[in-house]
């Protein structure tokens, strides 16, 4: 079992990327492969899946996003090609959100995922994700999202987002999180 897998992104494809660690290249099956960039450094968090006739690798930028992939395929009838789009095409809070307000219409919004599936995720998991708990997710997600898509780097987030007083709305801590950085 892997837990992580430090190196070089060597190729991206539509549904997975190959990371060179030491001369080998793994192939990695990810939920947002165009996050990555050819020839940079990345730590990638790995989930294993292995069956009678496959060995595969799904990997994560965060141990956040692969704590609840892990949550999200312990549900009956939702294996790894279900859970994998549903975290390239939808937040992770905002997954969580609908979960926990029985939001089937957003939930059934993801491929695959019908009317059954929902419910069934729904009556597995609600109540198990809240923010902070089983799976580590930051309450800080909104800010996280708000200040990368103002060009910050993850790294740069991660070093100021603790700092936070994660009380106020989010405005604010946008405001405080800027202030931080700008330092």
């Amino acid at each position: 079992m892997y837990a992580y897998i430090k190196g070089f992104i060597k190729d991206i494809q539509s549904d997975y990327i190959v990371l060179d660690n030491n001369g080998v290249g793994y192939l990695i099956y990810t939920a947002s492969p165009y996050s990555f960039d050819i020839d940079k450094e990345y730590t990638v968090y790995l989930y294993q899946h292995v069956r009678e006739d496959e060995i595969t690798l799904y990997g994560f930028k965060t141990l956040d996003e692969k704590n609840l992939f892990l949550k999200l395929t312990s549900v009956k009838g939702l294996g790894c090609k279900m859970a994998l789009p549903m975290l390239a095409t939808g937040s992770p809070s905002g997954i969580i959100d609908a979960i926990e307000r029985e939001n089937i219409l957003y939930l059934k919004k993801f491929p695959k995922i019908g009317d059954k599936v929902a419910r069934q995720i729904i009556l597995d998991l609600k109540g198990k994700l809240a923010k902070g708990e089983d799976t580590g997710l930051e309450v800080s997600d909104e800010l996280s999202d708000a200040l990368r898509s103002l060009g910050y780097k993850q790294a740069d987030i991660n070093k100021v987002i603790k700092r936070v007083d994660g009380s106020l709305d989010i405005e604010m801590q946008i405001k405080e999180a800027l202030k931080l950085l700008l330092k």
